[in-house]
């Protein structure tokens, strides 16, 4: 690996189709130093101490964040296992992904507290050379069981906010998104705690427009996997989706061509706009392997042809990469601009951190990713101005 971050050593990413903090594309440099960006122009008066990385051909992006994972390669984030958190750093790499909030699952306390707890220090300590733990999403156990999905109904519990309170304690203060099915006794008091510190999802929830709209005036502000483990959108039941629009909020879409179909893709980006539809892969641990037999929150989960199930055909996440997820989003139709947008900027919005990552900006972290503009194939991955791959 070559580091570009030290004190006078700079790199010139050159010549390439950069996607400027506009959301257009122009021929620009890239300047990096101290592993952030310093200057983005078309200037080309390299100097000695500046090592020069021809993108021709290439398209320069910010480096894609994942706010909704579970595992990857045979490594899930529920595992007890050290250094499962950091194996999924380590291999998402090689999928563009430079940013991530792992997932949980619904398990019992002792379970995740271990996990967050690893998980908020690995958040503390930066990863060298990986992909960069932002936060933990904390999916479940406070769900509808009529909508639990991939979810093991035996720790389903109604929300509690002491519950939520260790947790957040034992990360360290970690947890940037927390989901919940309003419609659940004791929902909109967590949703008012909540939300003081951490972004609060509708998720797995049989809630109607009425109870989904007053969770969205308590604090809620994004939707989980939109469409999915939740009532349907119908012209006279409009539900979740439609209290979620009316309300302007965030709303997640998983794009593996299995979830959701491709015209409702096409729909959700022009109904919410590039700037609130949230590309997640949801993907669990057949991520990066072959089809077959697998595990997610204590359930049995076949693959077949890429598409993760149960027993009885539930979808279970998915076994798709993000960046994937932005390829399959521009074959439906959507310009890789918005679609890049959705997968980078945000989410990083969404759980403020745009601040630092998220887009193509001078002081912004060097965080990018390189790809081939005729095939979208993954050329270069930077990380803090590290190459990494």
């Amino acid at each position: 690996m070559t580091f570009y971050g030290q004190e006078g050593f700079g790199m010139r990413i050159h010549n390439g189709l950069v996607l400027t903090d506009k959301w257009q594309f122009e021929h620009r440099d890239v300047t990096l130093s101290t592993g952030k960006i310093t200057d983005i122009s078309s200037y080309d008066d390299r100097s000695d101490s500046e090592e020069t990385l021809d993108a021709t051909g290439m398209y320069v992006l910010p480096g894609l964040i994942d706010s909704h994972i579970h595992a990857c390669a045979g490594h899930d984030f529920c595992d007890l296992e050290q250094n499962s958190l950091l194996k999924m750093s380590e291999l998402l790499v090689r999928y563009g992904v430079t940013s991530f909030l792992p997932a949980s699952m619904a398990y019992d306390e002792e379970r995740l507290v271990h996990v967050f707890r690893e998980a908020g220090m690995l958040i503390e300590s930066g990863i060298r050379g990986g992909s960069q733990i932002r936060g933990i999403h904390m999916e479940g156990p406070f769900f509808s069981k009529a909508k639990k999905g991939a979810q093991s109904e035996r720790y389903l519990i109604n929300p509690e906010i002491d519950f939520y309170d260790r947790l957040s304690a034992a990360s360290g203060g970690n947890i940037r998104i927390v989901d919940i099915a309003p419609e659940l006794p004791g929902a909109m008091d967590f949703i008012r705690h909540a939300s003081a510190a951490a972004v609060v999802s509708v998720a797995h929830t049989s809630a109607d427009y009425d109870t989904a709209a007053e969770a969205f005036r308590c604090g809620a502000s994004r939707v989980t996997h939109l469409f999915n483990a939740m009532p349907p959108f119908l012209h006279r039941s409009p539900g979740v989706v439609g209290a979620a629009s009316d309300a302007g909020c965030d709303v997640e879409l998983i794009c593996d061509g299995f979830h959701v179909h491709p015209s409702v893709v096409r729909s959700v980006f022009r109904w919410f706009g590039d700037d609130k539809v949230i590309l997640i892969s949801d993907a669990m641990m057949a991520l990066g392997l072959p089809d077959g037999g697998y595990s997610l929150g204590g359930q049995s989960v076949r693959v077949a042809g890429g598409k993760a199930t149960l027993a009885d055909g539930t979808l279970a996440g998915s076994a798709t990469d993000l960046l994937s997820c932005v390829r399959k989003a521009v074959s439906f139709g959507i310009p890789l601009e918005s679609a890049v947008k959705a997968a980078s900027l945000n989410p990083a919005r969404s759980v403020g951190i745009d601040d630092s990552v998220g887009s193509i900006s001078a002081g912004k972290r060097a965080d990018l990713i390189l790809l081939d503009s005729d095939s979208l194939d993954l050329v270069h991955v930077l990380i803090g101005g590290e190459l990494c791959f």
